[in-house]
């Protein structure tokens, strides 16, 4: 039986992170939602304080969380507070949504790991939030960039050394 876990991680329009995580070893799954805000049933007209965020489901035997942490500082800048491109506001904020310490502990390490490699020239601003509801996006943001090719991202891998000596 495959094993399975997940995370949920934000840093921009969830459309973009959708496509490049898409293609990590590993990753079973993706969807797009909010979490992270101020009302249930958030919407993409309506979603205050949520943060467009992707839910990553994974097979730990092919891919560890740090593995994903690692590609996740690498495909954003996590250096810009409530941006990334031309998206701008605190649902494009960098953060991480931990379910449990385990998941705290290792975001913790991989943010002064990335800190201290010195990649980025700012100081790392992703936050570290406990998962409480993740709420499913409307089904036209699911796979967006696969309905629509050329669509807006503003996400790319960028090209610097990965953070983790194991990757």
């Amino acid at each position: 039986m495959q094993k399975r876990d997940e995370i949920v991680l934000a840093g921009g329009c969830f459309w973009g992170m959708e496509e490049l995580f898409r293609r990590q070893p590993g990753v079973l799954d993706t969807e797009c939602g909010y979490t992270g805000g101020e009302n249930d049933h958030p919407s993409y007209q309506y979603h205050p304080g949520h943060a467009e965020a992707l839910k990553i489901v994974f097979d730990p035997d092919q891919t560890s969380l740090k593995q994903l942490l690692d590609f996740f500082f690498r495909m954003h800048d996590p250096t810009f507070l409530n941006r990334q491109g031309f998206d701008l506001g605190s649902s494009y904020r960098s953060a991480i949504f931990y379910k449990d310490d385990e998941q705290k502990k290792i975001s913790e390490e991989m943010i002064a790991l990335v800190e201290k490699s010195g990649a980025w020239k700012r100081p790392i601003v992703t936050t570290l939030e406990e998962l409480t509801r993740f709420w499913v996006a409307e089904d036209y943001h699911q796979d967006y960039l696969q309905k629509k090719p050329n669509g807006y991202t503003c996400h790319f891998v960028r090209p610097m050394k990965r953070f983790l000596e194991e990757s």
